[in-house]
C-alpha cells in the first residue's frame, strides 16, 4: 500500500499512481461481497456514497499537503492541528493500530481466494483458513526485514498489474450484464445501501499517502490538488464500474454464497473458470503486495512516532535501514488480529478507523482553514459527511455486530489510555514542542 519515494522529483502521473495504487490495493478484493450482502442490487451506489466522502476528504488533503509539504503526512497535519498533546498522540496511535487493521483484511482475503485452490475434503477449512492468514503476514514481513529494495521495486508493477486487469475484466464482461438485476426493485432500503459503503470505506483507504510524498511532488501548488482529486475520482468510475458488472452478471444467491471471494465469481460468465482461476491468482497476488508494503509503511510510520517520542523508543532500532522492530512488532499483532475476528468485523472496524481519522483531519483543516486557504463551507460539509458515515456505520454495528463495536471502540481506548500513561509520564506531551 504505502510506496517508497525514489525520484527527486515526481510527475502528476506519480503522484495519481501512488493514490491509485493506495486504494487499488487489496481492499476491493476483499469487501465486495460484504458490499453485496448489504445494498444488493444498489452495490454501485454504495461505492459511489462512500466514494464521495472520500472526494470530500481528499479536498483537505490537497490544502493540506499544499500547506504542509511534510512526509509525515496524516501525523503531521494532526499535530499542526492540534498541537503535539494527548489529542495529536492519541490520533497518530490510532492511525498506526488502523494500518495493522488493514493488514489483517488483506491477509483474510489472501486466504479466502487461497483456499479457492484447495479441495476442502483434504484440508481442514479453518486450518487452512488460519495458516494461509498467517503465512500471508509472515512472509511480507521475512521479506521487508531481508530487503527493502523488493518491497521498493514490485510495487509499481503490482499497482499497474491490478489496475489493468479489473479494467479487462469491466470491459468483457459488459456484454454480460442483465440490466433487471440492477433496478430499483432489487436494491436494498437508503439507510443499509449508505451503511454498506460505509462498511467497504476501507477500500478508499490509501489516497492520503499521496501527502507523505507532498516535498517530492513537481508544481505541487497545481500538481497535489490534481492526484487527489484524480486518483479518487478514477477509483470511484473503477469501483462503480466492477459493481455494476459483479452484480449484473452474476445470481446474488451465488455471491452471497461466495461473498468472501466475490470478484472472482464475477470473472466467471464472461471468462468461465479460467476467469475465476486468474482473479483468484490476481486477488493472492494484489493481497499479498498489499500486506508487504503495508508493513514496509507502518514499520517506517512506527519509526518515525517513536523518533517524535510517541511510540517507544525500541520502534526506532533498525538495521541496514531497516526499521527491524517495527516489522517485527507489526507482523506479531497483525497475525494475531487477523485469526481472531471475520473479515466483516476486519472491514467495519478498519473503516471505523479512517473515517474517525479522517474525520478529525477535517475537522484540523477547518481549524486550520486561514493558513490553508480553505474554503469554510466545503470543509464543514467535510466534516459533515465524514461524521455522518461514522455514525451510520457505528449505529448499524451497534444494532447488528456487538463484537465489531467493542472492539472498535477498544482501539480507541487503548490509544487514549496508552496516550495518557505513556505520553504523559513518559515524555510530558502536555509540554507543547515543535514537530522536527
Amino acid at each position: 500500500m504505502q510506496q517508497q519515494i525514489t525520484q527527486s522529483k515526481i510527475g502528476l502521473a506519480g503522484a495519481l499512481s501512488i493514490g491509485i495504487g493506495g486504494m487499488v490495493g487489496g481492499g476491493i478484493f476483499a469487501v465486495l461481497g460484504e458490499a453485496v450482502s448489504l445494498a444488493h442490487g444498489a452495490t454501485a451506489l454504495a461505492f459511489a456514497f462512500a466514494g464521495i466522502v472520500a472526494l470530500f476528504t481528499a479536498y483537505t488533503y490537497s490544502k493540506l499537503s499544499v500547506t504542509y509539504q511534510n512526509r509525515g503526512g496524516t501525523v503531521y497535519f494532526v499535530d499542526q492541528a492540534f498541537g503535539h498533546n494527548l489529542v495529536s498522540g492519541t490520533v497518530n496511535f490510532i492511525l498506526w493500530l488502523s494500518y495493522l487493521v488493514t493488514i489483517s483484511l488483506y491477509a483474510v482475503a489472501f486466504a479466502s481466494y487461497g483456499q479457492t485452490f484447495f479441495d476442502h475434503v483434504l484440508f481442514n477449512p479453518t486450518l487452512l483458513h488460519h495458516f494461509l492468514i498467517t503465512m500471508a503476514i509472515l512472509l511480507p514481513a521475512l521479506i521487508n526485514y531481508l530487503s527493502v529494495s523488493f518491497v521498493e521495486k514490485s510495487e509499481t508493477f503490482f499497482v499497474l498489474f491490478k489496475t489493468i486487469l479489473l479494467v479487462f475484466i469491466i470491459i468483457i464482461s459488459a456484454s454480460f450484464i442483465e440490466i433487471e438485476r440492477l433496478s430499483p426493485s432489487e436494491w436494498e432500503n437508503p439507510f443499509s445501501i449508505v451503511v454498506a459503503g460505509m462498511i467497504i470505506f476501507v477500500a478508499y483507504e490509501g489516497f492520503e499517502l499521496i501527502a507523505n510524498a507532498a516535498e517530492e511532488i513537481k508544481d505541487p501548488q497545481k500538481n497535489l490538488p490534481r492526484a487527489f482529486y484524480g486518483s479518487v475520482f478514477i477509483v470511484i468510475v473503477l469501483y462503480i464500474s466492477i459493481a455494476i458488472i459483479t452484480v449484473g452478471t452474476v445470481d446474488e444467491k451465488t455471491l452471497i454464497i461466495a461473498k468472501d471471494y466475490a470478484l472472482a465469481v464475477a470473472a466467471k460468465p464472461a471468462l468461465g473458470q479460467f476467469g475465476f482461476m486468474l482473479v483468484a491468482i490476481a486477488a493472492l497476488l494484489a493481497t499479498f503486495s498489499a500486506i508487504n508494503a503495508t508493513i514496509y509503511g507502518n514499520a517506517r510510520l512506527g519509526y518515525q512516532l517513536a523518533k517524535e517520542g510517541e511510540l517507544p523508543h525500541i520502534l526506532t532500532k533498525e538495521k541496514r535501514q531497516i526499521p527491524t522492530t517495527g516489522v517485527f512488532i507489526t507482523m506479531f499483532l497483525s497475525i494475531i488480529l487477523a485469526n481472531s475476528i471475520d473479515l466483516t468485523e476486519i472491514a467495519i472496524i478498519g473503516s471505523g478507523s479512517f473515517l474517525l481519522i479522517f474525520f478529525i483531519v477535517n475537522i484540523g483543516a477547518y481549524k486550520l482553514r486561514k493558513k490553508i486557504g480553505g474554503q469554510p463551507l466545503i470543509l464543514l460539509f467535510a466534516i459533515l459527511v465524514s461524521g455522518l458515515a461514522l455514525i451510520t456505520l457505528l449505529i448499524h454495528t451497534y444494532q447488528n455486530n456487538t463484537k465489531a463495536i467493542l472492539i472498535f471502540f477498544l482501539f480507541i481506548l487503548i490509544s487514549f489510555v496508552f496516550e495518557l500513561t505513556y505520553g504523559r509520564f513518559t515524555r510530558r506531551h502536555f509540554l507543547q514542542h515543535k514537530y522536527n
